[in-house]
């Protein structure tokens, strides 16, 4: 099974690496995402952009690239860490993705498609508890705390109603957060760098995904080449 493995967790990574979000904005409205508003290359850049269905789409896809991997793993019987490991490849591979020099997404929805898979609960604790952040369009910051506490949920639930290998599904909630908050924190440098505390920058990241706390500010601004790392 090891071959097996290994070769579904490399498969696992270039589907996570499909650029989906820069793929539709070519397509449906022949822009380089990584040109326009915040430079990321995901769904809420391509929202920003005004375009419905190009949202829907990429919905579809960044949830598939988490989900698939894990289903096949689980279809050919690999074992719950091996599951993990899966899911783990296909997020690193959308928030490092090899076709666009390692500079991709931020993994929410390819993460969320891993835990409809790894753990359907957790997967709506998760999603309720993000989008409940939405109305005051702090979707970022609810992420952040989403993930952070689907560990802790993971190990208290799983232990009060006995479920097997709470370890291992655990740990794995906390390599997820750290793919994403390691993505956040090594995004391409913007113009901000040059003018404000590194520390600052660092902080907004972490709790904002973005360099300044002023959304407005942030997406009205014109990535630079350098920025988005072309």
């Amino acid at each position: 099974m090891i071959p097996q493995f290994l070769l579904l967790v490399f498969g696992a990574y270039l589907l996570g690496s499909v650029p989906t979000a820069y793929l539709v904005a070519r397509w449906r409205r022949g822009i380089d995402i990584r040109r326009f508003g915040s430079g990321n290359v995901g769904l809420s850049n391509v929202v920003a952009s005004g375009s419905r269905w190009s949202s829907v789409i990429v919905v579809v896809f960044d949830l598939l690239k988490g989900m698939s991997p894990v289903y096949v793993a689980l279809a050919i019987h690999l074992q719950l860490y091996q599951q993990v490991v899966v899911g783990l490849a296909a997020i690193s591979g959308h928030n490092w993705t090899v076709f666009l020099r390692f500079n991709g997404g931020r993994g929410i929805l390819t993460t969320l498609g891993v835990l409809i898979a790894l753990a359907p609960w957790l997967a709506l604790f998760g999603a309720i508890l993000s989008f409940a952040w939405l109305p005051f369009r702090q979707f970022a910051l609810g992420n952040l705390i989403a993930l952070v506490l689907l560990p802790l949920l993971s190990w208290f639930v799983s232990g009060l109603f006995r479920i097997e290998q709470t370890l291992v599904l655990t740990l794995g909630l906390v390599a997820i957060l750290l793919l994403v908050v390691a993505r956040r924190l090594t995004a391409p440098r913007t113009e901000f760098w040059a003018t404000m505390p590194v520390g600052e920058i660092l902080l907004c990241r972490l709790l904002f995904d973005r360099d300044i706390r002023d959304r407005k500010v942030w997406l009205a601004r014109m990535p630079s080449r350098t920025s988005s790392s072309e």
